[in-house]
């Protein structure tokens, strides 16, 4: 599929001039809707994210019942980790769970950095008919936990908000988790750049449990692999994508690692983000994931103030805080895409 650059996502990337503001939503496809839901009866999480036939089919879905600017593989962040050998299960609710953590040199040692075309080939093979399936204009954006994120889930060996194991490697034993970073690294940019040489046009880094950390530590123990993630993937051409979930006390070193669009949650108010890097940073977020639960006025009324600040500005893309959570109605996610839409004509 040929794509002129004529869709308002990839123009907001680039900071181009567009006629809508672009919308899409992180975890668009999932639990809150129904088509979804039906697949859950039969095949469980990994099954569906590790067959291309299902996994394209979600992200189609998706796409299709919303009418969002832009899709995104259906995927799990931990699918690179279980390729480099650490052994997963996915439990409702929790999420992943490593059996064998991460504490020693030997462990690290064991974690090899595998050939994504072969080891991944699941996605990108669902990459592959995710294009097939898009009406012209509608980009496809990859994406990959950040080195920092991944490493939390091997060394804690679930989702944990403390992060006392990953702080005591990181403070104890400097050498393991650098060595640990590094591999976790070089499996990122990798992975994201076969997601690139398959077809997507654009790729997220997703830092969820940055935001545990103080900004001495960040730039101590993180900043680095990330910047690099982002060099290793800097021209492959594709415009990347920063997710830190609760970062605001890092945004001066997330802007710095080197991405080209800036993802905020809602803890962060979004014109903050400009008044500390400038306007010149393209921009996406943020609006509170549980607001999409309230009234239809509440929903304009938080929609309209982060619409106001954004209005104008080059390199803007509307989307939540964080994802979609369970049992949203999915009207109100459609009448948010509608929204945010005709902004421009309704205000």
């Amino acid at each position: 599929m040929s794509y002129m650059m004529k869709d308002i996502f990839l123009k907001a990337c680039n900071k181009e001039n567009y006629d809508q503001i672009p919308v899409w939503f992180m975890r668009q496809a999932g639990r809150y809707m129904a088509s979804y839901r039906k697949l859950r009866e039969k095949y469980d999480f990994m099954q569906i994210a590790k067959t291309p036939q299902l996994s394209s089919q979600v992200a189609l879905s998706a796409v299709k019942e919303l009418g969002v600017d832009a899709a995104i593989i259906f995927s799990d962040l931990i699918l690179p980790v279980e390729a480099m050998g650490a052994k997963v299960r996915i439990e409702e609710r929790r999420g992943p769970i490593v059996e064998h953590v991460v504490r020693s040199m030997r462990d690290v040692e064991s974690l090899r950095v595998v050939d994504p075309s072969k080891e991944l080939n699941c996605v990108l093979e669902g990459i592959d008919l995710t294009l097939g399936g898009l009406e012209e204009g509608i980009p496809l954006i990859g994406f990959s936990g950040a080195p920092f994120t991944l490493a939390t889930y091997l060394v804690e060996g679930t989702h944990t908000r403390d992060l006392t194991n990953v702080k005591r490697l990181m403070y104890e034993n400097p050498d393991v988790w650098h060595e640990l970073m590094g591999k976790l690294t070089e499996m990122t940019v990798a992975n994201l750049r076969s997601q690139i040489q398959a077809g997507v046009h654009a790729v997220q880094l997703f830092d969820t449990w940055a935001e545990c950390l103080s900004p001495t530590d960040y730039k101590e123990y993180v900043f680095e692999y990330s910047r690099k993630v982002f060099r290793g993937i800097e021209g492959e051409r594709v415009p990347r994508l920063h997710y830190a979930r609760g970062g605001a006390n890092l945004l001066k070193l997330l802007h710095e690692t080197g991405g080209d669009i800036l993802s905020v949650d809602w803890r962060t108010d979004i014109d903050e983000v400009w008044k500390l890097l400038g306007n010149g940073v393209a921009v996406q977020g943020n609006l509170e994931p549980a607001v999409l639960f309230s009234s239809i006025p509440n929903i304009e009324a938080r929609v309209s103030d982060i619409l106001r600040i954004a209005e104008g500005r080059a390199g803007y893309i509307f989307n939540l805080g964080g994802g979609i959570l369970p049992e949203t109605p999915v009207e109100n996610v459609k009448h948010v895409v509608d929204y945010v839409h005709n902004w421009r004509r309704s205000s």
